[in-house]
Order: C-alpha cells, then structure tokens, then sequence
C-alpha cells in the first residue's frame, strides 16, 4: 500500500534526512586513506546519538552497525571493518535515522585521492542519473519514468551494468515502504505518482556486468566480475513541478571539496 504524507509530515521527514545529510558531511570532513570503516561507524553512532535520533540500520532485520560501508567492489549492504582505508578507494556510505518517528536514508559515494579514471567517471555518471531519475519524480508521472531516466543515463549511454536484484523503495514511518523503485524498466509503466509521496531513489551502478552476488554474511553485495560499483541516494518528495529533494548533497560536497584527501574533481 502507497502511504502518501501531509505538509507537516513531509516536514519532519525532511529534518530526518537532513540529519543523515548532516552526519555524512560529517563523514566527509574525516575521510582518508588509514582510517576504517569501523572508526566511520562509530562517528556516525556517536553523531546521532547526540541529535537524539537512532538508527534506522542497526538491528534491523539483524543487521549489526549503524552504516552501510561498501568499498570498490561492493555494491551494497557492507560491513564496517578494520581494514584500513587506501588512496584509490571508493566508498560509498549509505545510512538513515529515526528522527521523531519518522525516517531519513541516503548514500553517498567518496573517492579517496587518485582513482582510475574510468572509476572516476563512474562515479560522476552514476551521480547524475540520480538527478536524472528525480527530475522525473513529479506527478502523473510513472515509477518507469525514474527507473528508465535512471537505465538510459548509465547502462545505455555509457554501457554500464545496473543492478536488478536492489531497488529504491517508499519511505516514511518504515525504512521501506511501496513503491519499489527500480533503476532500470519502461517509461509509462508502473504506479502513478501523487503529490507528498516520498521516495528514496538510489542508483547502484556498476563499472562492469549488471551481476552481482552475496557474501556468507548474508548481507554484502559484490559485483560478480569484481568491478567496482557505485551508489547514490537522495531522500524525494513528490510535487506538481519539480520534486521536492529532502536531503541536502551541498553541504556534503562542501566538506568532500575541504577534505584533501578526496577526489572531488569530477564535479
């Protein structure tokens, strides 16, 4: 069942996602090569927890951190470690809160220093299909017309793989809600969209094959050929015009352009 929001709903979601946009920026200020995972989750409990919200990760359906850290070839879904970080990573951090009983979830994806050029344009393209995906994100429009905005940007222009088996979703008092929201599919195709539905679209893209595969974890998602993927997740508000974006990428970049250590050149 979709749930659509009132005004002030959509309000108090769009504190949760500031706030997961607040502690990825947080992220960004840190990030570099020698420090892991494990230290990022921790900031990120720790920042939370002062903002006195929880996380909407830990413990749910028994995953055991605060964050998403998924490194290279991990589309989604991994485990922070202690395995330090190098220059020429990628990283992507996916997160989200319970602020007031209400969700915010977003990713975003660090380069630390100098990446492959070809991992660099992946990480530029895959960001702009986000976009791509959102400008279609207004009424009477299809869920189709995210998933194809979202397909013809990076597998058919650039010819990269975009993962099948992990979708956006619906978001509100749950992490997931209805409508699925592929990054692949048909234009016209799909539910309609009406206005304060609010989703979270996510690219995960990768560099080679669309196929991936999980670890005995359980949870980490690999790429099968190896190849690395990409991730990037806004929180969306759907409006008549121009959909309403709740999280806040500016001040992430911001901190990502301050930070020495990270590649923001592609931008």
């Amino acid at each position: 069942m979709i749930i659509y929001k009132t005004e002030a709903e959509v309000a108090k979601m769009k504190e949760a996602a500031m706030l997961v946009s607040k502690t990825l920026t947080e992220v960004a200020k840190v990030l570099k090569p020698g420090i892991t995972t494990r230290q990022i989750d921790q900031l990120c409990a720790d920042f939370i927890k002062q903002h006195h919200a929880v996380s909407s990760f830990l413990n749910y359906r028994g995953y055991p951190f605060t964050i998403c850290s998924s490194v290279n070839d991990v589309v989604v879904h991994g485990f922070p470690n202690d395995t330090p970080l190098k220059n020429g990573d990628i990283v992507s951090i996916d997160m989200g809160v319970i602020l007031d009983g209400w969700h915010g979830d977003h990713a975003y994806t660090f380069i630390l220093g100098d990446a492959a050029p070809e991992v660099i344009e992946l990480v530029k393209i895959t960001k702009e299909s986000l976009y791509k995906g959102i400008e279609k994100a207004t009424v009477n429009n299809r869920i189709g017309d995210i998933a194809y905005a979202i397909q013809e940007h990076t597998e058919f222009k650039h010819g990269y793989g975009v993962v099948r088996e992990l979708v956006g979703h619906g978001l509100g008092r749950s992490l997931h809600e209805d409508p699925q929201v592929p990054n692949y599919g048909k234009r016209g195709s799909g539910p309609k969209m009406k206005e304060n539905l609010v989703l979270a679209i996510e690219p995960m893209i990768n560099l080679g094959s669309k196929d991936v595969y999980t670890d005995d974890d359980g949870w980490t998602v690999r790429t099968r050929d190896g190849k690395p993927s990409v991730h990037f997740e806004h929180d969306v508000c759907i409006k008549r015009n121009q959909a309403l974006i709740l999280s806040d990428y500016s001040i992430i970049e911001a901190a990502e352009k301050a930070n020495p250590h990270l590649n923001s050149s592609y931008y």
